[in-house]
């Protein structure tokens, strides 16, 4: 057996490639899993486009599934050979932060967000894994890698913010893009019951995906006052907004769109249209006009990722159809290259090992 593998690392701002590393090993409390299966996330894209500092040659990837390799010593609730899912966030548990229920603010701010801005990443053979106890969920029986991988980050992401968009039963809720993120959102309103879900989305093929997971109405951006629009569908605002591409156009449209008494969810990564987000003094009635602004990113810990996969063996939710592209790791760089300038219709890029 071979002790070195194949990963994607970072090679510089805008820059990335195949590299060949050093299987890693476990440490006490820690684990290592053999990767069958992953996704490319457009967090990676920005990352490499110098959103994040991260050092050159720093391995990519944080939404991977597959078996177990090694753990480390005091590891209890896994074996070598168990089929895995490890959330893109991996807290330790023991903060104030995560007693809190605040998982990924682990230790502060995003903290618990480790692969690739803290430790190397896990789009690679083989990945190592913290705090393993905690982190690891076992695939139910039934389930395919192919779908467990969606509950590493987008579903986790999602639906964490039509959570935290509390939407009423039978409320209005106005999501803002349809990727991957905001599609989960989508499926998350539905889950939460929603009475009215619209969703703003100006690429067809995103848009028939979205009217799939739930959405009642999908409207082009290019159409005209997104805003406006949602205030009128909604006779005065939607109960909740939900932003999930990280923009400030957006961000203004989901605020302009929110009721007074209502709250928008943001789970975008803000950061591609400059160092601050601002909010229009209107849209936000002077400061004074009781919407609440809601921020996560998404949930870690085994008990998040057991939900969201009992959600897909028991067949409330399917994610699957969000994968447009299957390929192997030799043909990471490529896939990376069509989520960078999306390519030929891609939502979410399926890497197989």
């Amino acid at each position: 057996m071979s002790d070195t593998m194949k990963a994607l690392a970072i090679l510089g701002t805008g820059k990335f490639g195949l590299v060949e590393r050093d299987i890693p090993r476990a440490g006490p409390g820690d684990a290592v899993v053999k990767t069958t299966r992953a996704l490319i996330c457009t967090s990676d894209v920005h990352t490499v486009a110098g959103l994040l500092p991260v050092p050159e040659g720093r391995l990519l990837g944080h939404e991977s599934v597959g078996i177990v390799h090694e753990v480390g010593e005091g590891v209890t609730s896994m074996k070598v050979g168990d089929r895995v899912a490890v959330n893109a966030v991996t807290p330790d548990g023991t903060c104030d932060n995560c007693q809190a229920g605040y998982t990924s603010q682990c230790g502060g701010p995003l903290g618990g967000y480790r692969f690739t801005v803290q430790k190397d990443g896990n789009m690679a053979e083989y990945f190592h894994v913290n705090d393993a106890d905690y982190n690891l969920a076992p695939i139910p029986e039934g389930l395919s890698d192919e779908a467990a991988v969606y509950a590493c980050d987008m579903l986790s992401t999602g639906i964490i913010g039509s959570e935290n968009a509390n939407i009423p039963v039978g409320g209005t809720v106005a999501i803002f893009a349809q990727g991957a993120v905001g599609l989960s959102a989508t499926i998350g309103a539905k889950l939460r019951g929603a009475g009215l879900v619209i969703t703003v989305e100006g690429i067809p093929n995103r848009q028939e995906m979205s009217r799939r997971f739930g959405a009642d109405v999908v409207i082009d951006p290019a159409s005209g006052n997104v805003a406006e629009q949602i205030v009128e569908l909604t006779d005065g605002g939607a109960d909740s907004t939900v932003e999930a591409l990280g923009n400030q156009v957006t961000f203004e449209a989901a605020l302009y769109a929110t009721r007074p008494g209502g709250t928008l969810s943001n789970v975008g990564y803000h950061g591609e249209s400059g160092p601050t987000v601002t909010m229009p003094l209107d849209a936000w009635g002077l400061g004074m006009a009781s919407k609440k602004i809601v921020t996560d990113l998404c949930p870690g810990g085994r008990l998040r990722m057991e939900r969201l996969m009992r959600l897909m063996v028991n067949g409330k939710i399917d994610p699957t159809p969000m994968t447009t592209h299957r390929m192997a790791i030799d043909q990471v760089e490529e896939a990376f290259d069509m989520m960078t300038h999306k390519r030929d219709g891609i939502i979410k890029p399926l890497i197989t090992f």
